[in-house]
Formats: C-alpha cells, sequence, structure tokens
C-alpha cells in the first residue's frame, strides 16, 4: 500500500515546497496537490527530486471553483478557458510528470440545462483523457458530496459509473474519495464494487468532520478490504483537515503501516 500526502491540506503550516521534504520525513510514500500552478514547474521537480517524492497527483486548473464558482469542465461558455487550462496543466505536467491529473466537474453554472453540462463534461474529459495519454498520464474524474458543495454536478459512485461509461476513454478513470461517499451515508464497499475495474485514485478522510483516520466513524478496514478485493492496487491520498498540526496528526499512519485501519 502508498500513501500519498495532500500537500494542499497537510503540512500547510509550512510554504508549499517545504511540505514535500515535511512529507517524507513523516513517512509518506509520494504527495498530491491540488492546484501546484502557482510554483514554477523547474522548481516543483527539483524538489520533487530532491526528497526522493513521486509526484502522485494535481488538478487541472478549475477557475473559480475553490471562491464557489462552476469552474470550467462543464461549462460551455467557457470552453475557451477550459482549452487553455488544459494546454496549461499538459505544459506543466510534462514537466512534474504526475501519475494522474484531475479534472473536477464542478458545480452546474446558472442557466445551463443539466443535460448540456454533463455533455460538455464528456467531451473536455474525452479530450483530456485523449491529450494525457501520449504523455502516459491517466486522467481522473471524482463525485463529490453536495452537502459541503451544493450544485456539484456529479455526487454519487452511481452517477461517476454512468459519466465514465459515456465517455469510454480507456485513459479516463474514477477518483474515488471515500470521505465524499461517506459524507452521504453511501456504503463503501458498495461504491467501490461498482466502480470496480476503472479506479484511477483513491482519496480519504474520516467522517464527519474531514479529519485524520480515527476521528470519526468511517469503517476504513472494509473500504481497504473492499478495494483490496476490486483489484486496485494505485494510491490511497490521504486529504483530510488535521485537527491541530499536521505531525500530531498522523497516529494512523504507523497503524496502517502494522495493518490495524481501525
Amino acid at each position: 500500500m502508498q500513501i500519498a500526502a495532500n500537500l494542499s491540506l497537510l503540512f500547510s503550516e509550512k510554504p508549499l515546497l517545504e511540505r514535500i521534504v515535511a512529507a517524507a520525513a513523516a513517512g509518506f510514500d509520494g504527495v498530491e496537490i491540488q492546484f501546484p500552478y502557482e510554483i514554477p514547474a523547474i522548481r516543483l521537480k527539483e524538489e520533487l527530486e530532491r526528497a526522493g517524492m513521486p509526484l502522485v497527483l494535481i488538478n487541472l486548473p478549475a477557475a473559480d471553483f475553490l471562491q464557489g464558482g462552476p469552474g470550467l469542465a462543464a461549462v460551455p461558455q467557457r470552453q475557451a478557458e477550459f482549452d487553455a487550462a488544459l494546454q496549461l496543466a499538459l505544459s506543466y505536467a510534462a514537466m512534474v510528470r504526475p501519475d494522474c491529473v484531475n479534472i473536477l466537474p464542478g458545480r452546474l453554472a446558472e442557466g445551463v440545462a443539466p443535460e448540456l453540462a454533463l455533455a460538455t463534461l464528456e467531451s473536455n474529459l474525452a479530450r483530456a483523457a485523449e491529450a494525457f495519454s501520449v504523455l502516459g498520464i491517466t486522467v481522473v474524474c471524482e463525485a463529490i458530496n453536495p452537502l459541503d458543495v451544493p450544485g456539484f454536478l456529479v455526487n454519487t459512485a452511481e452517477q461517476l459509473d454512468a459519466l465514465l461509461r459515456r465517455v469510454d476513454h480507456p485513459n479516463c478513470l474514477a477518483q474515488l474519495d471515500l470521505y465524499h461517499m461517506a459524507r452521504q451515508g453511501l456504503d463503501l464497499p458498495d461504491c467501490i464494487a461498482r466502480l470496480a475495474g476503472r479506479i484511477g485514485h483513491v482519496q480519504f478522510a474520516d467522517c464527519p468532520g474531514r479529519g485524520e483516520p480515527g476521528s470519526g466513524q468511517v469503517d476504513f478496514a472494509a473500504a481497504l478490504a473492499a478495494l483490496q478485493a476490486s483489484g486496485y492496487r494505485g494510491w490511497l491520498g490521504a486529504e483530510y483537515r488535521p485537527a491541530g498540526a499536521s505531525r500530531d496528526s498522523l497516529a494512523w499512519l504507523a497503524r496502517w503501516r502494522a495493518g490495524n485501519y481501525r
């Protein structure tokens, strides 16, 4: 099992580049960064190599999504902006070489019919999947719960499954975030079984609260057993919000290394 630290949430006490070494020192196997584009790609590459840490995942630029906007991938009126974001991500990824690039569906934009938004998203995912295949980088897409992010276009494993089947590209897979499924009260083994064979990346946090494992009620033992049974052998991305300092939130990591997921 390889576990990556999401540096957008973990070790946030430090500047972004310094978080890479902090994650390595804490015992993580790799790192992921939601939106690293403020850092020149060559500087990020140098720090990753210095720390001996692989970059597991980055997100495609999503414009105003973090500020409550719809983002880019499912808004037909923002096609030119999406195309520019795709070119930026391709150039950046060619230097830093993440395993995966995540494309957020975003929120349903005002005045856009859900059917048109999904059709736009499907087209953009297919184009991105083809473009990144040249670099050997997998495109993933995730479902996010509507309680934390009202209006998000894709919420459940069932909806994500349907989306991937419509895109129908071998380089477009699911990013399964266990927290977002648990937040909706969905059964994690059922979600994993539905997406089995098409999961490109997994992220996790406990629920409620989106804290470190052990802070909530998620049955990680059952979820990880289901992932194993599904054939998933990829990365697990720790994307949680520590209650205090990141170093003080890592008791779970030693337990997991010992095979104790409770």
